[in-house]
Parts: structure tokens; C-alpha cells; sequence
């Protein structure tokens, strides 16, 4: 049966980041045999509520935007953590330096990128097992959140087949297909922008369709002026851009909030 594609892969524009000012807080543990960066939030009464953080290509062990996320997330009252199913390898290590958005020469983003998807495959699913075992209790709620690469395992934790995740929310995904969203069965959020060469205009319109279809919980939060990547690798010395990246950030909080 055909399953058309939605968000598309990551392309080269993902190659491109404004690094972002601070110190990260958290710290990295071995979770389910894979590097994992956590970071716990003000009181110990709020770990009940877990974020489960899934990276964009630039990953989660030296990027410290990413990292500055989950300390914000965590902030806001939940535990947050990351996974590092890139190993060490995420794609700026493989740019030519840091001005200069192109690969080093015979890298092949294809065959960097299909080599990830299928550690993930099975490194995910154990990994999240790991996390209800070593983190959680019966009475813990799990928030799934992913941006660019990791979508579909959002998408994945909030399947009818799933019992993962309460809700959950993606940044500018990729790899995503119509069945992602008919399988959606928990509460939604998109956060998008104008210029997204992986999640363009229509794609945004046919999953609308697909969740209003299915009678789904949903929220689209869409903004102009920015592109691909402004959820975490944005310009914040451009106030604009500063703004809609935490708009999405806070949104997506409140959002968790709602239905954890």
C-alpha cells in the first residue's frame, strides 16, 4: 500500500547553525547502553513528568544548542532526556570547518544518514525501555519532543500501537509519511516554518488533513520570515529570530503542560 512521503529527509541546508550563548547544565549518563544527556528539573517532585528528546542531525553530545533546550525544558518543571543515537558522529563533524556549510570531501550525507536511521531503528525502542526502567514509576507521564531527524520517533511514540507517550510535539521534522499521522492517537503539536524544504507548505496541509480526518488532537503553530532548523539552530542576535524560537519552545511546554 502506498504511503506517501510527508517531511522529507534532512538536506543541506541542516548543515547550517548560529551557535547559541550559555552554559549547560546537565549532564550525560549511559541509558539503555547509549550516551544520554539529562537534565532535572528545580524540584525532585516534578520528575514524574519526562520529556523523551529526540535530536536533529547536529545531535546532543557537543552541540550545545541542543543542549541548552533540554536544560530550558527541564526549567519548566520536567526531567529531560536526550539521546545520542548518533554515537559521537553527528553531521558538523563532517562539515569542512565551522563557516563553511559544505561537507569535508568524500563524505556521503546519504549513506551518513541511512547508517543512523537503522541504529536508531532498534536503538530507540530499547532505549526508551531503558528510561521507564531506570527513571521511572507507575505514575510517571512521558512527553516525546524531536526536531528535524528525530520526528518519526515522536510520531513512533504516539502511534495507536503505543504506549509510550502521552504527547508530544516536533520542530521542522523530516522523514515523516502519511501514516504517521493516521496512526497519530495522542495530542499534537507543530511547530513550523514558512521555509521548510523537508516539511514544505502542502505536506503541512495534507497532514492537517490527516489529523482533522481522524478526529486528533492537534495544534499548528506556524511562523513567517524564518526557515528549516529556527527552533534550535537560529540567529538569536536577530530578534526576531530569537522570538520564534522560544515561542516554540514555550509553546511546546505549555502544551505538555496541558495534557501531562
Amino acid at each position: 500500500m502506498s504511503d506517501p512521503v510527508l517531511a522529507k529527509p534532512p538536506g543541506d541546508c541542516c548543515l547550517d547553525n548560529f551557535p547559541h550563548e550559555g552554559t549547560p547544565t546537565g549532564k550525560f549518563f549511559p541509558v539503555g547502553d547509549v550516551n544520554t544527556y539529562v537534565a532535572h528539573p528545580p524540584s525532585p517532585t516534578q520528575e514524574n513528568r519526562v520529556i523523551l528528546y529526540f535530536p536533529d542531525v547536529w545531535g546532543i553530545d557537543i552541540f550545545t544548542n541542543g543542549q541548552l533546550l533540554c536544560d530550558y525544558f527541564a526549567s519548566q518543571g520536567f526531567l529531560v532526556l536526550a539521546i545520542d543515537y548518533f554515537r559521537g558522529d553527528p553531521v558538523q563533524l563532517h562539515r569542512k570547518d565551522r563557516d563553511d556549510t559544505t561537507t569535508e570531501p568524500g563524505f556521503d550525507y546519504e549513506v551518513w544518514k541511512a547508517k543512523h536511521q537503522a541504529f536508531a531503528a532498534t536503538a530507540v525502542p530499547k532505549w526508551i525501555d531503558a528510561v521507564k526502567s531506570q527513571f521511572g514509576n507507575p505514575e510517571t507521564k512521558y512527553a516525546a519532543v524531536g526536531y528535524c531527524f528525530g520526528a518519526p520517533y515522536v510520531m513512533d511514540a504516539l502511534s495507536q500501537s503505543s504506549s509510550t507517550a502521552c504527547v508530544g510535539a516536533f520542530g521542522h521534522p523530516a522523514f515523516l509519511n502519511e501514516s504517521h499521522f493516521t496512526n497519530c492517537a495522542r495530542p499534537l503539536f507543530l511547530s513550523c516554518a514558512e521555509t521548510d524544504h523537508t516539511f514544505p507548505a502542502p505536506s503541512r496541509h495534507r497532514a492537517e488533513e490527516l489529523l482533522t480526518a481522524g478526529k486528533r488532537t492537534f495544534h499548528i503553530q506556524l511562523f513567517s520570515g524564518v526557515s528549516h532548523g529556527f527552533a534550535l539552530r537560529g540567529n538569536m542576535e536577530n530578534a526576531y529570530e530569537r522570538f520564534t524560537k522560544e515561542e516554540s519552545a514555550g509553546g511546546i511546554v505549555r502544551w505538555f503542560t496541558k495534557f501531562m
